[in-house]
Protein backbone atom coordinates (compact mmCIF):
# COMPACT_ATOMS: atom_id res chain seq x y z
CA UNK A 1 0.00 0.00 0.00
CA UNK A 2 1.55 3.14 -0.91
CA UNK A 3 1.67 6.68 0.92
CA UNK A 4 -0.47 9.44 -0.85
CA UNK A 5 0.27 12.64 1.24
CA UNK A 6 -3.01 15.55 1.42
CA UNK A 7 -3.23 18.77 2.30
CA UNK A 8 -6.87 19.91 2.27
CA UNK A 9 -6.08 23.46 1.47
CA UNK A 10 -7.05 24.39 4.78
CA UNK A 11 -4.18 27.16 5.83
CA UNK A 12 -3.58 30.32 8.42
CA UNK A 13 -1.58 33.30 8.67
CA UNK A 14 1.17 31.34 10.53
CA UNK A 15 0.74 28.70 8.00
CA UNK A 16 -0.09 30.09 3.92
CA UNK A 17 -0.23 28.04 1.44
CA UNK A 18 3.64 27.83 0.50
CA UNK A 19 4.47 26.39 3.50
CA UNK A 20 1.69 24.33 3.46
CA UNK A 21 3.48 22.90 0.07
CA UNK A 22 6.66 22.68 1.49
CA UNK A 23 5.40 20.77 4.42
CA UNK A 24 4.14 18.20 2.11
CA UNK A 25 7.08 17.82 0.24
CA UNK A 26 8.91 17.65 3.28
CA UNK A 27 6.33 14.55 4.40
CA UNK A 28 7.28 13.30 1.24
CA UNK A 29 11.14 13.54 1.58
CA UNK A 30 11.56 14.91 -1.97
CA UNK A 31 15.06 16.86 0.18
CA UNK A 32 16.63 13.61 0.95
CA UNK A 33 16.11 12.54 -2.61
CA UNK A 34 17.93 15.19 -4.56
CA UNK A 35 21.96 15.77 -4.52
CA UNK A 36 23.53 18.87 -4.91
CA UNK A 37 23.69 20.13 -8.58
CA UNK A 38 20.54 17.57 -9.40
CA UNK A 39 19.52 19.26 -13.02
CA UNK A 40 15.91 18.63 -12.09
CA UNK A 41 12.91 18.92 -14.24
CA UNK A 42 9.61 20.59 -13.30
CA UNK A 43 7.06 19.40 -15.49
CA UNK A 44 4.10 21.21 -15.77
CA UNK A 45 1.34 22.12 -18.34
CA UNK A 46 1.94 25.70 -18.87
CA UNK A 47 -1.81 26.26 -20.36
CA UNK A 48 -3.08 27.15 -23.48
CA UNK A 49 -4.16 30.07 -24.45
CA UNK A 50 -7.61 31.07 -23.51
CA UNK A 51 -7.31 28.60 -20.41
CA UNK A 52 -7.66 29.41 -16.44
CA UNK A 53 -7.41 26.21 -15.05
CA UNK A 54 -3.81 25.86 -15.46
CA UNK A 55 -1.89 25.44 -12.52
CA UNK A 56 -0.81 29.43 -11.46
CA UNK A 57 2.83 30.21 -11.35
CA UNK A 58 2.20 31.25 -7.80
CA UNK A 59 1.46 27.37 -6.94
CA UNK A 60 4.71 25.94 -8.25
CA UNK A 61 7.00 28.73 -7.01
CA UNK A 62 7.30 26.89 -3.02
CA UNK A 63 8.20 24.04 -5.08
CA UNK A 64 11.06 25.63 -6.71
CA UNK A 65 12.00 27.16 -3.72
CA UNK A 66 12.22 23.92 -1.91
CA UNK A 67 14.44 22.17 -5.03
CA UNK A 68 16.40 24.97 -4.86
CA UNK A 69 17.18 24.92 -1.20
CA UNK A 70 18.00 21.09 -1.14
CA UNK A 71 21.01 22.49 -3.79
CA UNK A 72 19.41 21.00 -6.59
CA UNK A 73 18.98 23.50 -9.94
CA UNK A 74 15.38 23.34 -11.43
CA UNK A 75 13.76 24.10 -14.41
CA UNK A 76 9.95 24.35 -15.48
CA UNK A 77 9.54 22.37 -18.36
CA UNK A 78 6.76 20.81 -21.14
CA UNK A 79 6.81 19.06 -24.52
CA UNK A 80 5.56 20.83 -27.83
CA UNK A 81 1.87 19.58 -28.99
CA UNK A 82 1.29 17.37 -31.70
CA UNK A 83 -1.75 19.49 -32.30
CA UNK A 84 -0.82 23.02 -34.01
CA UNK A 85 -2.07 25.82 -31.38
CA UNK A 86 -0.15 28.65 -29.40
CA UNK A 87 2.11 25.47 -27.90
CA UNK A 88 3.40 23.75 -31.15
CA UNK A 89 6.72 24.75 -31.35
CA UNK A 90 9.18 26.05 -28.99
CA UNK A 91 9.02 29.59 -29.49
CA UNK A 92 5.53 29.91 -29.51
CA UNK A 93 5.67 27.58 -26.48
CA UNK A 94 7.61 29.82 -24.27
CA UNK A 95 5.70 33.06 -25.39
CA UNK A 96 2.72 31.19 -23.84
CA UNK A 97 4.10 30.59 -20.56
CA UNK A 98 5.89 34.24 -20.08
CA UNK A 99 1.96 35.16 -20.69
CA UNK A 100 0.70 33.30 -18.24
CA UNK A 101 2.91 34.65 -15.61
CA UNK A 102 5.86 31.93 -15.74
CA UNK A 103 9.12 34.49 -15.31
CA UNK A 104 12.47 32.71 -14.70
CA UNK A 105 13.09 35.87 -13.05
CA UNK A 106 10.03 36.00 -10.58
CA UNK A 107 10.13 31.93 -10.05
CA UNK A 108 13.66 31.45 -9.87
CA UNK A 109 14.28 28.84 -12.62
CA UNK A 110 14.22 29.10 -16.11
CA UNK A 111 11.49 27.79 -18.84
CA UNK A 112 13.07 25.24 -21.14
CA UNK A 113 10.44 23.48 -23.91
CA UNK A 114 12.61 19.65 -22.92
CA UNK A 115 12.02 18.34 -26.77
CA UNK A 116 13.63 21.31 -28.35
CA UNK A 117 12.40 24.13 -31.25
CA UNK A 118 10.35 21.78 -33.30
CA UNK A 119 10.32 18.37 -31.60
CA UNK A 120 13.38 17.29 -32.86
CA UNK A 121 15.55 17.06 -29.32
CA UNK A 122 14.19 13.31 -29.27
CA UNK A 123 15.79 9.93 -27.96
CA UNK A 124 14.61 6.65 -28.66
CA UNK A 125 13.94 4.50 -25.86
CA UNK A 126 13.47 0.68 -25.70
CA UNK A 127 10.80 -0.76 -23.12
CA UNK A 128 8.90 -3.49 -22.95
CA UNK A 129 4.93 -2.80 -22.99
CA UNK A 130 2.19 -5.10 -24.39
CA UNK A 131 1.59 -3.19 -27.76
CA UNK A 132 4.87 -0.87 -28.17
CA UNK A 133 8.62 -1.51 -27.77
CA UNK A 134 9.61 1.78 -28.54
CA UNK A 135 9.25 5.14 -27.25
CA UNK A 136 10.42 8.64 -28.29
CA UNK A 137 10.56 10.55 -25.27
CA UNK A 138 12.13 14.72 -25.28
CA UNK A 139 15.45 14.58 -24.42
CA UNK A 140 15.84 17.00 -21.43
CA UNK A 141 13.49 14.68 -19.57
CA UNK A 142 16.10 11.68 -20.45
CA UNK A 143 19.10 13.54 -19.52
CA UNK A 144 17.45 15.28 -16.39
CA UNK A 145 18.80 13.51 -12.90
CA UNK A 146 15.67 14.20 -11.19
CA UNK A 147 11.74 14.76 -12.21
CA UNK A 148 9.43 16.56 -10.30
CA UNK A 149 5.98 15.97 -11.85
CA UNK A 150 3.31 18.18 -11.40
CA UNK A 151 -0.07 17.80 -12.73
CA UNK A 152 -3.54 19.88 -12.54
CA UNK A 153 -5.80 16.59 -12.09
CA UNK A 154 -9.37 17.46 -14.10
CA UNK A 155 -11.11 15.26 -16.59
CA UNK A 156 -10.05 14.32 -20.45
CA UNK A 157 -11.85 13.80 -23.20
CA UNK A 158 -10.33 10.29 -24.09
CA UNK A 159 -8.48 9.35 -21.24
CA UNK A 160 -11.01 10.11 -18.89
CA UNK A 161 -8.90 12.21 -16.71
CA UNK A 162 -5.29 13.60 -16.67
CA UNK A 163 -3.39 13.41 -13.21
CA UNK A 164 0.12 12.06 -12.66
CA UNK A 165 0.01 9.16 -15.52
CA UNK A 166 -0.91 11.40 -18.42
CA UNK A 167 1.27 13.97 -17.36
CA UNK A 168 4.42 11.14 -17.57
CA UNK A 169 2.77 9.35 -20.83
CA UNK A 170 1.77 12.71 -23.09
CA UNK A 171 3.77 15.03 -21.44
CA UNK A 172 7.25 13.80 -21.63
CA UNK A 173 7.04 12.58 -25.24
CA UNK A 174 7.89 13.92 -28.30
CA UNK A 175 5.10 14.72 -30.88
CA UNK A 176 6.16 11.44 -32.62
CA UNK A 177 5.91 9.70 -29.46
CA UNK A 178 2.13 11.72 -29.23
CA UNK A 179 1.09 10.83 -32.63
CA UNK A 180 1.96 7.48 -31.32
CA UNK A 181 -0.55 7.22 -28.30
CA UNK A 182 -3.06 8.76 -30.06
CA UNK A 183 -3.83 7.17 -33.54
CA UNK A 184 -0.18 5.46 -34.38
CA UNK A 185 1.00 6.32 -37.68
CA UNK A 186 -0.09 8.12 -40.50
CA UNK A 187 -1.45 11.96 -41.05
CA UNK A 188 -5.04 12.05 -42.03
CA UNK A 189 -5.23 13.85 -45.40
CA UNK A 190 -7.28 16.48 -46.46
CA UNK A 191 -6.75 17.02 -49.84
CA UNK A 192 -9.38 19.78 -50.85
CA UNK A 193 -7.06 22.28 -48.25
CA UNK A 194 -3.82 21.36 -50.20
CA UNK A 195 -2.55 24.13 -52.57
CA UNK A 196 0.50 22.05 -53.22
CA UNK A 197 3.38 24.18 -51.73
CA UNK A 198 5.40 20.92 -51.05
CA UNK A 199 6.08 22.19 -47.55
CA UNK A 200 5.19 19.06 -45.92
CA UNK A 201 7.35 17.07 -48.89
CA UNK A 202 10.32 19.11 -47.87
CA UNK A 203 10.08 18.27 -44.15
CA UNK A 204 9.17 14.51 -44.58
CA UNK A 205 12.34 12.87 -43.95
CA UNK A 206 11.31 9.18 -44.94
CA UNK A 207 9.47 10.23 -48.31
CA UNK A 208 6.16 9.10 -46.61
CA UNK A 209 4.92 12.27 -48.90
CA UNK A 210 5.50 13.57 -52.46
CA UNK A 211 3.22 15.47 -54.92
CA UNK A 212 1.45 13.89 -57.12
CA UNK A 213 -0.42 16.13 -59.83
CA UNK A 214 -0.49 19.10 -57.65
CA UNK A 215 -1.27 17.35 -54.75
CA UNK A 216 0.41 15.89 -51.99
CA UNK A 217 -0.09 12.26 -51.31
CA UNK A 218 0.88 9.53 -48.53
CA UNK A 219 2.39 6.47 -48.68
CA UNK A 220 1.44 4.77 -45.34
CA UNK A 221 4.54 2.14 -45.38
CA UNK A 222 6.72 4.87 -45.70
CA UNK A 223 5.58 6.70 -42.77
CA UNK A 224 7.20 6.42 -39.42
CA UNK A 225 4.47 8.81 -37.38
CA UNK A 226 7.06 11.36 -36.35
CA UNK A 227 4.29 14.23 -37.11
CA UNK A 228 6.89 16.99 -38.42
CA UNK A 229 4.42 17.59 -41.41
CA UNK A 230 1.66 18.74 -39.16
CA UNK A 231 3.87 21.85 -38.13
CA UNK A 232 4.83 23.02 -41.74
CA UNK A 233 1.16 22.48 -43.36
CA UNK A 234 -0.73 25.81 -42.99
CA UNK A 235 -3.24 25.65 -44.81
CA UNK A 236 -5.05 22.26 -42.83
CA UNK A 237 -4.78 19.97 -45.68
CA UNK A 238 -2.55 17.45 -42.84
CA UNK A 239 -4.68 16.66 -39.73
CA UNK A 240 -4.37 14.24 -36.50
CA UNK A 241 -6.72 11.27 -36.81
CA UNK A 242 -8.04 11.12 -33.53
CA UNK A 243 -10.04 7.69 -34.52
CA UNK A 244 -8.87 5.02 -31.92
CA UNK A 245 -10.17 2.77 -29.87
CA UNK A 246 -9.97 3.98 -26.08
CA UNK A 247 -8.65 0.74 -24.59
CA UNK A 248 -5.66 0.82 -27.16
CA UNK A 249 -4.91 4.84 -26.48
CA UNK A 250 -4.93 4.00 -22.73
CA UNK A 251 -2.73 0.83 -23.04
CA UNK A 252 -0.66 3.00 -25.42
CA UNK A 253 -0.25 5.91 -23.22
CA UNK A 254 0.29 3.96 -19.86
CA UNK A 255 3.21 1.92 -21.52
CA UNK A 256 4.80 5.61 -22.17
CA UNK A 257 4.61 6.41 -18.87
CA UNK A 258 5.79 3.26 -18.01
CA UNK A 259 8.71 3.70 -20.29
CA UNK A 260 9.39 6.93 -18.19
CA UNK A 261 9.23 5.38 -14.60
CA UNK A 262 11.28 2.77 -15.72
CA UNK A 263 13.93 5.27 -17.20
CA UNK A 264 13.77 7.61 -13.95
CA UNK A 265 13.49 4.77 -11.26
CA UNK A 266 13.26 6.41 -7.92
CA UNK A 267 14.06 9.84 -9.40
CA UNK A 268 10.83 10.80 -9.76
CA UNK A 269 8.23 12.24 -7.53
CA UNK A 270 4.47 13.38 -8.28
CA UNK A 271 2.19 16.12 -6.85
CA UNK A 272 -1.40 16.08 -8.19
CA UNK A 273 -3.52 19.63 -7.42
CA UNK A 274 -6.91 18.89 -6.93
CA UNK A 275 -8.82 22.34 -7.72
CA UNK A 276 -10.24 23.96 -10.19
CA UNK A 277 -11.27 20.66 -11.67
CA UNK A 278 -12.46 21.25 -14.73
CA UNK A 279 -14.31 18.77 -17.01
CA UNK A 280 -11.54 18.61 -19.92
CA UNK A 281 -8.08 19.16 -20.64
CA UNK A 282 -5.86 22.29 -20.31
CA UNK A 283 -5.38 22.48 -24.18
CA UNK A 284 -8.36 23.57 -25.25
CA UNK A 285 -8.91 27.37 -26.15
CA UNK A 286 -11.05 27.53 -22.78
CA UNK A 287 -11.55 26.21 -19.23
CA UNK A 288 -15.09 25.19 -18.31
CA UNK A 289 -17.06 25.11 -14.96
CA UNK A 290 -15.40 22.82 -12.28
CA UNK A 291 -17.34 19.92 -11.55
CA UNK A 292 -16.65 19.47 -8.13
CA UNK A 293 -15.24 21.95 -5.14
CA UNK A 294 -11.79 22.51 -4.84
CA UNK A 295 -10.22 19.65 -2.47
CA UNK A 296 -6.44 19.74 -2.35
CA UNK A 297 -2.93 19.47 -3.15
CA UNK A 298 -1.75 16.01 -3.16
CA UNK A 299 2.28 14.22 -3.09
CA UNK A 300 3.49 10.54 -3.37
CA UNK A 301 6.26 8.23 -5.50
CA UNK A 302 3.88 6.14 -6.90
CA UNK A 303 1.97 7.88 -9.58
CA UNK A 304 -0.75 5.02 -9.62
CA UNK A 305 -1.78 5.69 -6.27
CA UNK A 306 -1.70 9.43 -6.21
CA UNK A 307 -4.26 9.14 -9.10
CA UNK A 308 -6.17 6.70 -7.98
CA UNK A 309 -7.03 8.76 -4.68
CA UNK A 310 -7.52 12.07 -6.98
CA UNK A 311 -9.94 10.43 -8.49
CA UNK A 312 -11.72 8.52 -5.43
CA UNK A 313 -11.65 12.19 -3.63
CA UNK A 314 -13.48 13.85 -6.81
CA UNK A 315 -16.40 11.18 -7.55
CA UNK A 316 -16.70 11.20 -3.44
CA UNK A 317 -17.20 14.91 -3.53
CA UNK A 318 -20.50 16.89 -4.16
CA UNK A 319 -20.76 18.00 -7.94
CA UNK A 320 -20.95 21.63 -8.83
CA UNK A 321 -23.94 23.52 -10.49
CA UNK A 322 -23.87 24.49 -13.32
CA UNK A 323 -21.12 22.49 -14.34
CA UNK A 324 -20.68 20.18 -17.86
CA UNK A 325 -22.15 17.05 -15.15
CA UNK A 326 -25.90 16.04 -15.71
CA UNK A 327 -28.38 17.32 -13.40
CA UNK A 328 -28.92 13.93 -11.76
CA UNK A 329 -25.14 13.71 -10.49
CA UNK A 330 -24.89 13.36 -6.96
CA UNK A 331 -22.14 12.19 -4.65
CA UNK A 332 -20.23 9.10 -5.28
CA UNK A 333 -21.02 9.10 -9.00
CA UNK A 334 -17.92 8.41 -11.71
CA UNK A 335 -18.12 12.19 -13.00
CA UNK A 336 -15.51 11.75 -15.76
CA UNK A 337 -17.77 8.58 -16.66
CA UNK A 338 -20.69 10.73 -16.81
CA UNK A 339 -19.13 13.59 -18.40
CA UNK A 340 -17.27 11.74 -20.92
CA UNK A 341 -18.80 8.46 -21.94
CA UNK A 342 -17.25 5.61 -23.45
CA UNK A 343 -13.84 6.62 -21.47
CA UNK A 344 -12.33 4.30 -18.83
CA UNK A 345 -9.73 6.22 -16.38
CA UNK A 346 -9.91 3.36 -14.30
CA UNK A 347 -9.19 0.91 -17.05
CA UNK A 348 -5.73 2.93 -17.00
CA UNK A 349 -4.93 2.11 -13.49
CA UNK A 350 -6.12 -1.24 -13.60
CA UNK A 351 -3.18 -1.69 -16.95
CA UNK A 352 -0.66 0.44 -14.79
CA UNK A 353 -1.29 -1.58 -11.57
CA UNK A 354 -0.83 -4.86 -14.36
CA UNK A 355 2.95 -3.22 -15.29
CA UNK A 356 3.75 -2.49 -12.12
CA UNK A 357 4.06 1.04 -12.28
CA UNK A 358 2.53 1.65 -8.80
CA UNK A 359 -0.41 0.07 -6.66
CA UNK A 360 -4.02 1.11 -6.89
CA UNK A 361 -3.82 0.68 -2.89
CA UNK A 362 -3.18 3.50 -0.71
CA UNK A 363 -3.20 5.00 2.75
CA UNK A 364 -4.09 8.73 2.66
CA UNK A 365 -1.91 10.76 4.60
CA UNK A 366 -3.06 13.81 5.87
CA UNK A 367 -0.43 16.63 6.59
Amino acid sequence: MSKVFFWNLRASRKMPFDLRIKKLLKKLELGAMLDPGMLTAVKIHFGEGGTTGFISPLWIKPIVEFVKKAGARPFLTDTNTLYIGNRGEAVSHHLQAAIHGFDPNILGAPVIIADGLKSRNERKINYQGKTLREFYLAGDIVDCDFLVNVSHFKGHELAGFGGALKNLAMGCATRQGKMHQHCGLGPKVDLKNCRGCGMCVEICAPGALVLDDGKVKLDLEKCVGCASCFLSCKTGCLQINWTTEIKEFLERMTEYAGAVLNLKKKLCVHINYVFNVTPDCDCPGFSDAPVCPDIGVLASTDPVAIDQACLDLVDRAQPLFPSKLPGHAKAGDDKFGLIHPGTSGRYCLEYSARLGLGSREYELVNV
